[in-house]
């Protein structure tokens, strides 16, 4: 019988990292460099001041953080904590929903400002 019990945040590409995740796997796609440690970092971050409903290591990069779980004092904690980890001061402008709406986002944002510039 099949299972219909899919969250609301799966899509195929996060199954498969799940799937990764629960044999031990690091729920990441292959690859390496600093755009892995990037990644590393924010969902280290999310695990720790995210307060998500899922494992921040199951999730794909594009996976919708608000439907896992994320909610606006999640983000608080999770815009401090980025912060912190990257040793970076978001700028108003990107103090918004699309900025911290996934792990892809919330990177891109953070490369952007480590360059020295605003994402």
């Amino acid at each position: 019988m099949p299972q219909d019990a899919s969250p609301p945040y799966a899509n195929s590409s996060h199954e498969g990292f799940q799937a990764a995740g629960a044999a031990g796997g690091l729920g990441r796609p292959p690859g390496g460099g600093a755009d892995d440690e990037t990644v590393a970092g924010i969902r280290s971050v999310l695990a720790e001041c995210g307060g998500l409903a899922v494992d921040a290591g199951t999730l794909a990069i594009d996976d919708d953080l608000y439907a896992a779980g994320l909610t606006s004092h999640g983000c608080v904690g999770l815009m401090l904590g980025l912060e912190e980890q990257f040793d970076i001061e978001f700028p108003e402008k990107l103090l918004n929903r699309r900025t911290f709406e996934s792990i892809a986002a919330i990177r891109d944002a953070v490369r952007g400002l480590v360059d020295g510039g605003e994402a």
